[in-house]
């Protein structure tokens, strides 16, 4: 039998193997831990991969030592934290394996969801761009012109069936300053290829309507600049060079006034211009110019970013666009995992896009605030610039460059008889999706207080485009013929698959299967339908 002494023996030395255990575990807690310190160099996984060996190592309460102090809980981490990303896991404050890759993982996504959602003005312009160079449209006096007004076989973001589009873009990079020679009655304006408003051209523009000759220079031109001309400075080599030409006197006579009279040429080549050069694009079916929403969404702004020069972002932007990978003069070559991020990123991105569209939770871009009202603006209050207080709205410029292109004061006048305006709508009277399939009335009341015309277009959910149907233009222009009116002199349309008997020329064709929304514009509006006391009925849906 062991005895009492021999037994308290054992004990005593089992007990000093504990202590001398313990002691060497927090003695290579410290040696990892000063390891890692000293290898600042070292990757992300090694780094990792040294954390989680410290997870494994059992720990007491730290001892009370002379400087302790009491630490604020709101200061330290647990071991444990329970996030939506799952259970993050740590040792005294040092994340494990599964941790960092937890949390890089959701903020690469986080930063390429921002990047989606920061960057879609710069890629739908890309894309607006690109549209003429995939049909062999490189230089500044080759120009588009929608000879028979807007249509739907163009895939081009809710443009419309009453204007005369007119564009085309310069290119200072290889052109240097470039002139444009404004032909009279037009209204126009010059974006940069971030989508950011320069100037305006023609009635709004400092030509007062009457035509005249502007110069445009590039990102840090220094070089003399002659007189006579408007001069305008681009922060980007890419310029879009838009305009709409007045129909007053019919379409052929703007587009034979447009045509005899634009010219865009560099200033070097003053003395000998080149020639100019038309494609009619109305109904071009190979102009396409929506910008992507899947993976392609960052190897096209890789392309405007390699470009375009450094400085037409600003650091932060640039910052955010370079922690996915996408870094002037450097390949874009995400690795499996990024191309698996980016991927779920932009879904995510474009979800919120939809969603911030149809369902905006900015109270400014509702048109009717006093109501239930489903009438949108596409500026939330009338705001060009996307700014209040000072603070950017990145919804608001979500909202318009994920649906629509051109962005000018112009478009957000107040004054009764000038510019335009625009109401939106993509629910019903009792806030359902729009169905195809269904049929719903828009009831306009009389006299709509328009100082020129008024139009109704339809678009699609996907394209955001015009509805590719039977109907060539897509929607009723209050200039054209047929309309049937109400005895009270107020008109119903009708969205459906085939028109009600009677209403044929009130109908606008819809496609079931598929949803739709609609841009009510007035323009020239007068002070009832600025000041809202003339206002339309919303989408009904018929029974």
């Amino acid at each position: 039998m062991i005895g009492v002494e021999e037994t308290d023996k054992r004990l005593d030395d089992m007990e000093d193997q504990v202590k001398t255990k313990a002691l060497m575990a927090i003695i290579a807690c410290c040696l990892i831990a000063f390891a890692g310190c000293g290898q600042q160099g070292g990757s992300a996984g090694d780094t990792a991969g040294a954390a989680n060996k410290v997870a494994s190592v059992d720990r007491a309460q730290p001892p009370k030592y002379k400087m302790t102090t009491d630490i604020p809980v709101s200061i330290t981490t647990s071991d444990e934290v329970e996030a939506s990303i799952g259970k993050l896991e740590f040792f005294d404050g040092v994340p494990n394996k599964e941790t960092v890759e937890k949390v890089y993982d959701f903020m690469d996504t986080a930063r390429a969801a921002a990047v989606f959602v920061d960057m879609i003005p710069a890629v739908s312009m890309y894309h607006l761009r690109q549209g003429q160079r995939n049909i062999g449209l490189t230089e500044a006096n080759q120009i588009l012109i929608a000879e028979e007004l807007g249509d739907s076989k163009p895939l081009v973001l809710t443009w419309n069936n009453t204007s005369l589009y007119t564009w085309g873009f310069l290119d200072l990079k290889k052109d240097g300053p470039t002139v444009i020679e404004l032909p009279p009655g037009v209204l126009g304006v010059l974006n940069d290829m971030y989508f950011r408003y320069m100037v305006d051209l023609g009635a709004a523009g400092p030509d007062k309507g009457k035509g005249g000759k502007y110069l445009v220079l590039p990102p840090g031109y220094e070089g003399k600049v002659p007189n006579g001309y408007f001069v305008v400075k681009s922060r980007t080599y890419g310029v879009w060079n838009f305009m709409r030409g007045y129909v007053e006197k019919g379409v052929q006579e703007a587009v034979d006034r447009i045509k005899g009279n634009l010219k865009v040429y560099p200033l070097a080549k003053k003395g000998k211009p080149p020639k100019m050069e038309f494609t009619d694009m109305s109904g071009l079916a190979a102009l396409q110019t929506i910008p992507p929403n899947d993976f392609s969404f960052y190897d096209s702004l890789n392309q405007i970013i390699q470009e375009e020069p450094i400085e037409f972002l600003d650091p932060e932007t640039r910052g955010l666009v370079a922690a996915i990978g996408i870094v002037k003069g450097k390949p874009f070559a995400p690795d499996a995992r990024m191309k698996k991020i980016l991927t779920d990123a932009v879904a995510i991105g474009n979800a919120y896009a939809r969603a911030n569209t149809v369902f905006p939770r900015d109270p400014g871009h509702r048109v009717y605030k006093d109501t239930d009202s489903e009438w949108l603006m596409a500026f939330a209050d009338k705001d060009t610039y996307f700014l209040k207080d000072g603070a950017r709205r990145f919804d608001s410029r979500l909202w318009m460059h994920y649906n629509a292109v051109v962005v000018t004061p112009a478009m957000a006048l107040t004054r009764p008889g000038a510019g335009s305006d625009y109401l939106i709508a993509g629910l019903d009277s009792k806030h359902q999706t729009l169905d195809g399939g269904k049929t719903y009335k828009l009831h306009v009341p009389a006299n709509v207080p328009v100082k020129n015309n008024w139009s109704v277009t339809i678009y699609d959910t996907q394209t955001r485009s015009m509805l590719q149907t039977d109907q060539r233009f897509a929607g009723i222009n209050s200039l054209g013929d047929g309309l049937k009116q109400n005895s009270d002199g107020s008109i119903d349309i009708y969205f459906s698959p085939e028109a009600p008997r009677g209403y044929e020329n009130n109908w606008i064709q819809s496609i079931p299967g598929k949803s739709w929304f609609i841009i009510f514009r007035a323009y020239g509006p007068l002070e009832p339908w600025l000041d809202k006391s003339w206002r339309p009925g919303e989408l009904v849906l018929v029974p």
